[in-house]
């Protein structure tokens, strides 16, 4: 079965510990320990002694988006921390701004394709300087990204012809026209399918939508049939029922 799961931080925005019990919870295979702020990092490294991460199959941790460039060596090196664990990093590519402080992650640095609002990142020429910069990382493919970029999911799929070699991990979601990260949608289901067979099982899913505990088990099943391609052809094809998303409640 597929590792699938959830950044800590969509389950319980700047609480790593909650969202982490809520994934134990759930019994999911797959987590990703959410440092998105700067302020948010030191804390969660600090406590990767005591966090119960036996459990998962597969535990990742999201590096700080944004940072002042005189506080990179202090983000690598914190960082650098949970490598040693064997737990990969990710990085937006538009936040490094100076490869050497992050040239010794090797494989264990996984560079993420960027949104829309990004400078860099978004398609395979603008990650190709990136990956010039640190040959031996990984990617970290977003598809709420991808898709908001290029809502034909071409880019999408260039990106993963180019990258199938360093393909680490794989993030779910809607990105919204304000780069806002949500649910899966109906419409976002037809899009995922259409890369859905560049992505091997054997890569862990992190889901970044944010949801109610008592969401998470449908988001996880409504995102594994994102990933299933159905055995018909897709003008034969008829949506499941279990692709009907319930009203979010908000």
């Amino acid at each position: 079965m597929r590792a699938i799961g959830f950044s800590t931080g969509a389950l319980a925005l700047g609480d790593f510990r909650c969202g982490l019990e809520l994934s134990s919870r759930h019994g999911l295979p797959a987590v990703e320990l959410s440092a998105l702020r700067y302020h948010e990092l030191k804390p969660l490294v600090d406590a990767l002694t005591d966090l119960k991460l036996d459990g998962f199959r597969y535990v990742s941790l999201h590096a700080p988006s944004r940072y002042e460039e005189k506080e990179e060596p202090t983000v690598a090196s914190l960082a650098m921390k949970a490598a040693e664990r064997g737990i990969p990093v990710v990085v937006h590519p538009d936040a490094i701004h100076d490869a050497a402080c992050w040239r010794q992650f090797g494989r264990m640095l996984l560079i993420e394709n960027m949104d829309k609002r990004k400078p860099a990142g978004r398609t395979v020429q603008e990650l190709e300087h990136f990956f010039e910069l640190l040959p031996d990382a990984g990617f970290c493919f977003d598809i709420g990204h991808a898709r908001q970029f290029d809502p034909s999911m071409t880019e999408a799929e260039l990106l993963l012809r180019a990258y199938a070699e360093r393909l680490s991990q794989v993030h779910m979601s809607e990105v919204n026209s304000f780069s806002r990260h949500e649910r899966l949608s109906f419409l976002s289901y037809f899009s995922c399918r259409r890369v859905a067979a560049w992505i091997p099982e054997n890569v862990p899913i992190i889901l970044e939508a944010p949801v109610q505990p008592g969401e998470i088990e449908h988001e996880v099943r409504f995102a594994m049939d994102c990933l299933t391609p159905p055995p018909l052809r897709d003008k034969d094809w008829v949506a499941p029922a279990s692709s009907l998303l319930p009203a979010r409640g908000d």
